[in-house]
Protein backbone atom coordinates (compact mmCIF):
# COMPACT_ATOMS: atom_id res chain seq x y z
CA UNK A 1 0.00 0.00 0.00
CA UNK A 2 1.49 3.31 -0.92
CA UNK A 3 1.28 6.39 1.32
CA UNK A 4 -1.27 9.26 -0.25
CA UNK A 5 0.35 12.06 -1.84
CA UNK A 6 1.63 14.57 0.35
CA UNK A 7 -0.25 18.12 -0.02
CA UNK A 8 2.86 20.27 1.73
CA UNK A 9 3.91 22.73 -0.69
CA UNK A 10 7.23 22.23 1.16
CA UNK A 11 7.33 18.39 0.64
CA UNK A 12 9.64 19.10 -1.88
CA UNK A 13 11.95 21.06 -0.15
CA UNK A 14 15.36 18.97 0.86
CA UNK A 15 14.78 17.91 4.80
CA UNK A 16 17.32 19.22 6.81
CA UNK A 17 19.08 17.70 10.00
CA UNK A 18 18.84 19.07 13.53
CA UNK A 19 21.90 21.49 13.71
CA UNK A 20 23.90 19.12 16.23
CA UNK A 21 22.65 16.71 18.71
CA UNK A 22 24.22 16.47 22.20
CA UNK A 23 24.68 12.76 22.89
CA UNK A 24 25.28 12.83 26.25
CA UNK A 25 22.15 15.16 26.86
CA UNK A 26 20.16 13.20 23.99
CA UNK A 27 20.58 9.99 26.03
CA UNK A 28 17.53 8.30 28.20
CA UNK A 29 14.13 7.83 27.87
CA UNK A 30 11.49 9.06 25.12
CA UNK A 31 8.35 8.81 25.29
CA UNK A 32 6.23 8.77 21.48
CA UNK A 33 3.91 11.28 21.71
CA UNK A 34 2.86 10.90 18.31
CA UNK A 35 3.52 9.26 14.69
CA UNK A 36 2.66 8.25 11.20
CA UNK A 37 1.22 5.12 11.48
CA UNK A 38 3.19 2.27 9.99
CA UNK A 39 3.30 -1.58 10.59
CA UNK A 40 5.65 -1.87 13.09
CA UNK A 41 4.47 0.21 15.66
CA UNK A 42 0.48 -0.48 14.89
CA UNK A 43 -1.64 -1.09 17.78
CA UNK A 44 0.81 -0.08 20.45
CA UNK A 45 0.41 2.12 23.44
CA UNK A 46 2.46 3.30 26.25
CA UNK A 47 5.69 3.84 23.54
CA UNK A 48 8.87 4.89 24.75
CA UNK A 49 12.28 4.41 23.87
CA UNK A 50 15.38 4.25 26.34
CA UNK A 51 18.82 5.42 24.37
CA UNK A 52 22.19 4.46 26.21
CA UNK A 53 25.78 5.75 24.11
CA UNK A 54 27.94 2.86 24.79
CA UNK A 55 31.79 2.83 25.27
CA UNK A 56 32.27 1.93 21.69
CA UNK A 57 30.25 4.98 20.73
CA UNK A 58 27.39 2.80 19.36
CA UNK A 59 23.74 3.71 20.98
CA UNK A 60 22.07 0.89 22.55
CA UNK A 61 18.51 1.38 21.26
CA UNK A 62 15.44 0.21 23.61
CA UNK A 63 12.01 0.06 22.25
CA UNK A 64 9.12 -0.81 24.66
CA UNK A 65 5.66 -0.91 24.24
CA UNK A 66 2.10 -2.46 25.13
CA UNK A 67 0.20 -4.46 22.50
CA UNK A 68 -3.46 -3.41 21.79
CA UNK A 69 -3.81 -2.74 25.79
CA UNK A 70 -2.08 -1.42 28.87
CA UNK A 71 -3.03 -4.57 30.42
CA UNK A 72 -0.70 -6.51 27.75
CA UNK A 73 3.03 -7.43 28.68
CA UNK A 74 5.29 -5.21 27.85
CA UNK A 75 7.13 -5.65 24.78
CA UNK A 76 10.69 -4.87 24.27
CA UNK A 77 12.76 -4.87 21.01
CA UNK A 78 16.73 -4.11 20.94
CA UNK A 79 18.58 -2.47 17.90
CA UNK A 80 22.06 -0.82 17.83
CA UNK A 81 22.45 2.74 16.38
CA UNK A 82 25.60 4.23 14.98
CA UNK A 83 25.86 8.13 14.55
CA UNK A 84 26.34 8.60 10.75
CA UNK A 85 30.20 10.39 10.18
CA UNK A 86 29.59 14.05 9.39
CA UNK A 87 26.20 14.14 10.54
CA UNK A 88 26.78 16.49 14.26
CA UNK A 89 24.85 13.57 16.01
CA UNK A 90 21.69 14.07 14.21
CA UNK A 91 21.53 11.16 11.74
CA UNK A 92 21.93 7.11 12.95
CA UNK A 93 21.61 4.28 11.19
CA UNK A 94 20.09 1.61 13.19
CA UNK A 95 19.98 -1.88 12.60
CA UNK A 96 17.21 -3.26 12.68
CA UNK A 97 18.86 -6.98 12.26
CA UNK A 98 21.58 -7.93 10.29
CA UNK A 99 22.04 -7.09 7.69
CA UNK A 100 18.93 -4.52 7.69
CA UNK A 101 19.62 -1.15 8.10
CA UNK A 102 17.20 2.04 8.94
CA UNK A 103 17.97 5.38 8.99
CA UNK A 104 16.73 7.64 11.93
CA UNK A 105 17.25 11.50 11.72
CA UNK A 106 16.84 13.81 14.06
CA UNK A 107 15.26 17.00 12.84
CA UNK A 108 15.02 18.81 16.40
CA UNK A 109 15.73 18.75 19.50
CA UNK A 110 14.77 21.85 21.98
CA UNK A 111 17.42 23.46 23.62
CA UNK A 112 16.20 21.78 26.77
CA UNK A 113 16.21 18.59 25.10
CA UNK A 114 12.77 17.57 26.44
CA UNK A 115 11.45 17.39 22.96
CA UNK A 116 12.74 16.29 19.52
CA UNK A 117 11.31 15.09 16.33
CA UNK A 118 12.59 12.22 13.90
CA UNK A 119 11.87 11.54 10.53
CA UNK A 120 12.78 10.70 7.10
CA UNK A 121 14.07 12.32 3.62
CA UNK A 122 10.98 11.25 1.81
CA UNK A 123 8.37 12.17 4.94
CA UNK A 124 7.09 9.12 5.09
CA UNK A 125 7.66 8.54 8.42
CA UNK A 126 8.06 10.66 11.38
CA UNK A 127 8.02 10.91 15.12
CA UNK A 128 7.13 13.14 17.94
CA UNK A 129 9.45 12.44 21.21
CA UNK A 130 9.12 13.90 25.21
CA UNK A 131 10.74 13.26 28.32
CA UNK A 132 7.17 13.05 29.97
CA UNK A 133 4.53 10.77 28.41
CA UNK A 134 2.49 13.38 28.57
CA UNK A 135 2.80 16.97 26.41
CA UNK A 136 -0.11 19.93 26.52
CA UNK A 137 -2.34 20.09 23.65
CA UNK A 138 -0.26 23.96 22.93
CA UNK A 139 2.97 22.06 22.82
CA UNK A 140 2.03 19.46 20.26
CA UNK A 141 0.42 21.57 18.11
CA UNK A 142 3.86 23.66 18.29
CA UNK A 143 5.70 20.35 16.93
CA UNK A 144 3.03 20.08 14.51
CA UNK A 145 3.47 23.15 13.27
CA UNK A 146 7.34 22.43 12.97
CA UNK A 147 6.46 19.39 10.97
CA UNK A 148 4.49 21.77 8.62
CA UNK A 149 7.28 24.11 8.11
CA UNK A 150 9.85 20.77 6.78
CA UNK A 151 7.32 19.77 4.23
CA UNK A 152 5.70 17.21 6.45
CA UNK A 153 1.49 16.18 6.23
CA UNK A 154 0.65 16.82 9.52
CA UNK A 155 -2.66 15.24 9.03
CA UNK A 156 -1.04 11.89 9.35
CA UNK A 157 0.08 12.15 12.34
CA UNK A 158 -1.60 10.37 15.41
CA UNK A 159 -0.98 10.71 19.30
CA UNK A 160 -0.20 7.65 20.63
CA UNK A 161 -2.26 6.87 23.76
CA UNK A 162 0.42 7.33 26.91
CA UNK A 163 -2.66 6.68 29.55
CA UNK A 164 -5.62 4.21 29.12
CA UNK A 165 -7.92 7.16 29.00
CA UNK A 166 -6.88 8.46 25.76
CA UNK A 167 -7.25 5.22 23.79
CA UNK A 168 -10.28 5.73 21.25
CA UNK A 169 -9.71 9.80 21.88
CA UNK A 170 -9.87 11.76 18.62
CA UNK A 171 -6.51 12.15 17.02
CA UNK A 172 -5.15 9.36 18.70
CA UNK A 173 -3.88 5.62 17.42
CA UNK A 174 -7.26 3.38 18.09
CA UNK A 175 -5.39 -0.13 18.67
CA UNK A 176 -7.11 -2.79 16.35
CA UNK A 177 -8.35 -0.10 14.00
CA UNK A 178 -7.89 -0.93 10.33
CA UNK A 179 -5.48 1.47 7.83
Amino acid sequence: MSSPRNPNPRAANELKLAPSVDLPRYMGRWYIIANIPYFAEKDFVGSYAEWKLRDDGKIDDSYYAHKNSFDAPLKHYQFTDSVVPGSNNADWSVRIFWPIYASQKTLYVDDDYQYTIIGYSDRKLGWIFARSPNISDAKYRELLGRLDEMGYDTSRFRRVPQTPDQIGKPGFHSPGEKD
